[in-house]
């Protein structure tokens, strides 16, 4: 009977009611869809950088990091890739790579560039290497003198497949390493930073241009199937690498972008909030006027005996009624919304800011049980904290004073 009552009550005045669901309904699908696209960017970010390159854990010389230079390679890795058959979990693959800093140049331009010899077949399955081909075709094995450049680059160098690249670095004897490559391919990534950034060898070729040992690598890359194992395999394969080498993983790599995500919930609840405290002020104030305009029908209630605390908990029900159902429309608008950008969006028009904060040229967004549960959460239990005026306000409203009003 209680709850009857109350939902009587609510549809009372239904021009009211509308307006407050309106506002619980337009709340909820904000913060909905505020979430999905932020989730998506910061998955994009991840993403991007995962790809370009870094891997979820590379093992290298402690001092590779802050000096990537073929000094500090790997001379021989046959006990490495030991430890990496015989410890990684099903579905992980990894690569050696020779990752060195250096410049290309042809007869009109030269530019810094990070020159990376590659395994070219299991290179495809690690970055972004093989994804999109602009032009040619990619590395196989037997490519001595080939080279793959990024699309922003040929651009640059007014340049295409078939013709050469002077690419140099300082090789192992400390002096200016330089080759003539033939460029067999342009890709396309994501950023065109990347693409001006990296161009591609095969590990032969970068070994005889740097004048380093046959088997010698500066790092390996690992890509495992679970994200979130990282940390344990790191573990793992750390306690049992030979003494010189370390495993990173991409926390270690990227300390800036693992920050962000780490603030990233704070942030979103930190909107939820903003979008509440706007939604409020309108709840508040239309269920106060429900309750001044009711001032005698809770004044004769009391009058026949009826105890304050009922008046408080019918007025917190009829709130908590409006609350569900505009949440439960909410979602659904939401989850629509949601689901109709679940193509992307192309943020090609903004591909400068995009590239900027290293997210890709489509975000695509989702939502997580996570982000609906915050959101439902904020809105039912702080909703339901600032209707408490309203209805402490009904029930502290004293018989002879209700009844003196007309």
């Amino acid at each position: 009977m209680h709850v009857q009552l109350a939902w009587r009550t609510v549809w009372r005045n239904p021009r009211r009611t509308m307006i407050i669901l309106s506002a619980v309904i337009i709340g909820a699908w904000a913060m909905i869809l505020f979430g999905a696209l932020s989730r998506g960017m910061m998955t994009s970010m991840l993403s991007t950088s995962l790809n370009t390159l870094t891997g979820h854990i590379q093992i290298q010389k402690p001092q590779y990091r802050e000096d990537p230079v073929v000094d500090h390679r790997i001379s021989d890795p046959a006990s490495l890739e030991s430890v990496l058959n015989a410890n990684l979990p099903p579905g992980a693959r990894w690569t050696l790579r020779i990752q060195v800093d250096g410049v290309a140049s042809n007869a009109r331009h030269s530019q810094g560039i990070v020159i990376v010899g590659i395994d070219p077949e299991k290179e495809t399955a690690i970055s972004f290497y093989g994804n999109d081909m602009w032009q040619g075709r990619l590395l196989n094995r037997n490519d001595a003198h080939g080279i793959v450049i990024g699309k922003a680059l040929a651009e640059a160098f007014e340049t295409k497949p078939g013709r050469k690249l002077v690419v140099m670095s300082q090789g192992a004897d400390g002096q200016t390493a330089s080759g003539a490559l033939k460029i067999l391919g342009i890709y396309r990534a994501e950023m065109p930073a990347t693409e001006k950034r990296y161009v591609f060898v095969t590990l032969p070729a970068a070994r005889t241009l740097l004048g380093i040992e046959d088997k010698a690598v500066t790092s390996a890359c690992i890509k495992l199937s679970d994200l979130d194992g990282v940390d344990r395999v790191v573990q793992t394969i750390g306690s049992k690498l030979p003494d010189n080498l370390v495993a990173l993983s991409w926390k270690d790599l990227l300390p800036l972008l693992n920050g962000y995500l780490g603030v990233f919930d704070g942030f979103m609840l930190l909107w939820y909030l903003v979008v509440f405290v706007a939604m409020a002020f309108g709840l508040v104030n239309t269920m106060l006027m429900a309750v001044l305009e009711r001032t005698r029908e809770f004044g004769l209630l009391k009058a026949l005996g009826m105890k304050p605390y009922w008046i408080v908990r019918g007025v917190l029900t009829e709130s908590l009624m409006i609350l569900a159902v505009g949440l439960l429309a909410g979602n659904l608008v939401g989850m629509a919304t949601v689901q109709a950008f679940s193509g992307g969006i192309d943020l090609g028009f903004l591909s400068k800011g995009s590239e900027y904060f290293g997210m890709g040229r489509v975000i695509v967004p989702f939502l997580t049980p996570k982000d609906m549960l915050a959101v439902n959460a904020v809105i039912l239990v702080l909703g339901l904290i600032v209707c408490l005026y309203p209805a402490i306000k009904a029930g502290r409203i004293a018989p002879v004073e209700a009844m003196a009003q007309t």
